[in-house]
């Protein structure tokens, strides 16, 4: 995988950390704004990235460069992801993919169509963790009740209060607790269990947009209840209850560092479980990504579109039943 990157965010930074980590893959390109050229001029430097760019039109005619990363502000997904793929390349999204079901509709249509490799950067599908977890759902027995709460009080809320309205809470920018944090509870449920049969979403709004909200899924069998707060915090924590046990994760769906599985007749001495092998959480999507392109493994891709597809659906109906409406809708 030769990769150019487009953003120089917080999201980028992370993912430097671990690059040279994985096999196979080189960083040929990292593309921000006329703004940001001193600060991708210096992550070039210290990560041996051979070209920089200020123009992403540009960047889209290195030849070299196979696949585009793209870490921009959620309103600019579905843009540069369409012009990406335009270009015939393979293209990663960061989460949320887009800013509604339609885009993220459109972008699958242009990527099969050219047979491309399209893929949301979303960490929580990809974790070993997870993954053992789908694994053991049947010793759960019937599944009666899943809950995740993801609620990080953010340093950006008290400037919101105070009038300044930076991306994280901005209506135009497809902001907003839904869009940043219950997107990885979501994600959760969907990956372990497909589609729901019905979205209702109660949200705390403030200048149109949601600073915390409650997500519910009816499931045939089981109720999903997300909670995610930009406004106020509490424990982070995930339960899969069935009738059979019980499974915990104390950490947030995009991490799920280890988890801790009971039946009934244990339900005192719970068993500790950790698959992650110790890596940053973005480490397994992008072995996966590498992984699907060698091996031209589009029907696995298409999977994990699926997923995405359905994500989109319900993000897209909770915002319209709590009146948020973007600029993209």
């Amino acid at each position: 995988m030769n990769l150019g990157i487009v953003g120089a965010g917080m999201i980028v930074h992370d993912f430097l950390t671990f690059a040279h980590e994985l096999p196979n893959i080189e960083i040929a390109a990292i593309c921000a704004t006329p703004a940001e050229e001193e600060k991708i001029q210096n992550l070039a430097k210290e990560n041996k990235i051979a070209k920089t760019y200020t123009n992403y039109d540009d960047m889209l005619k290195n030849n070299s460069i196979d696949t585009i990363y793209i870490a921009v502000p959620n309103h600019l997904h579905f843009h540069f992801t369409k012009k990406a793929l335009e270009s015939k390349k393979h293209a990663i999204c960061e989460k949320p993919f887009t800013s509604n079901s339609k885009e993220a509709k459109e972008l699958v249509e242009i990527a099969r169509t050219n047979h491309l490799f399209l893929f949301e950067a979303v960490s929580t599908r990809f974790l070993p963790n997870v993954h053992k977890i789908k694994e053991m759902l049947p010793q759960l027995g019937n599944i009666k009740l899943f809950t995740a709460n993801y609620s990080q009080y953010s340093s950006r809320y008290n400037a919101f209060k105070n009038g300044e309205i930076l991306p994280a809470f901005d209506l135009k920018k497809s902001g907003g607790a839904l869009m940043d944090l219950n997107i990885y509870n979501i994600n959760l449920v969907v990956t372990l269990f497909g589609a729901p049969e019905k979205v209702d979403y109660h949200a705390n709004i403030e200048h149109g947009i949601d600073t915390s909200g409650i997500l519910t899924l009816d499931y045939p069998t089981f109720k999903f209840v997300g909670i995610a707060a930009k406004d106020c915090k509490a424990p982070i924590m995930s339960t899969i209850q069935g009738d059979a046990g019980y499974i915990s994760i104390d950490s947030s769906a995009n991490i799920v560092k280890d988890f801790l599985f009971a039946t009934n007749s244990n339900n005192d001495n719970p068993e500790r479980f950790d698959s992650n092998q110790g890596k940053h959480r973005m480490f397994h999507e992008f072995l996966a990504f590498i992984k699907m392109i060698e091996e031209n493994d589009l029907e696995q891709c298409n999977e994990l579109l699926q997923i995405t597809l359905i994500t989109m659906a319900i993000q897209t109906k909770a915002r319209k039943q709590a009146s948020i409406v973007f600029p993209a809708d």
